[in-house]
């Protein structure tokens, strides 16, 4: 038996992973809902791999009034990378069924925790800029007020409750970080139970 092959069910979880990636780009994958009495509706700001979605018009309008920036998907870069960054690890998936190395797949997964580290913070770093640095010569001046949303989860921003979730697609990228994680352990069980 060569124990540094992976098993047929792992080459199964690798495609289904290759195919969440390759899939998160044609969805959203991320949202922030905004709720306020006079928005009984609610808002919302899709961030998709290569675009800034949803109601885009009005939060602008809304930012102009409180000093915040405007939202234009041409001031972000990560919207030019993401989809080559989300197709490589689609087609890097389908890779590691042919070269069937679980040393390979770990190698991937820890490529993948660290990007998603790094997302996180460069996430966390475009919502502070956003939040904090206001106009002070604004229609609407709150001393001490920032308008920084949350990184994930509930946050209220005056009267504006604010909701920071995955959406479609980074539901399916944590179910893709989730499938590498499960072919990992699952080989490095098998391989274990394989040494003499």
């Amino acid at each position: 038996m060569n124990t540094n092959k992976i098993s047929l069910v792992s080459k199964v979880l690798l495609l289904v992973t290759g195919l969440l990636f390759i899939g998160s780009l044609f969805v959203p994958m991320w949202r922030i809902e905004l709720e306020a009495p006079q928005y009984p509706e609610g808002l919302v700001l899709q961030l998709h791999a290569n675009k800034i979605g949803g109601d885009v018009a009005v939060i602008n309008g809304l930012n102009h009034y409180i000093g915040m920036a405007t939202l234009h998907t041409e001031n972000f870069f990560e919207f030019t990378i993401l989809p080559y960054i989300f197709g490589a690890y689609g087609l890097v998936s389908i890779v590691l069924i042919l070269i069937a190395r679980r040393k390979a797949v770990l190698i991937f997964l820890i490529s993948y925790v660290v990007f998603v580290v790094l997302a996180a913070v460069d996430f966390y770093r475009w919502n502070y800029e956003y939040g904090h640095n206001l106009d002070p010569n604004a229609a609407i001046v709150v001393p001490g007020m920032a308008y920084q949303p949350p990184l994930l989860g509930y946050k209220q921003l005056l009267n504006f409750g604010a909701y920071s979730i995955p959406d479609t697609g980074g539901w399916m990228l944590v179910l893709a970080g989730i499938l590498l994680a499960t072919v990992v352990l699952l080989e490095f069980k098998f391989f274990r139970k394989a040494k003499p």
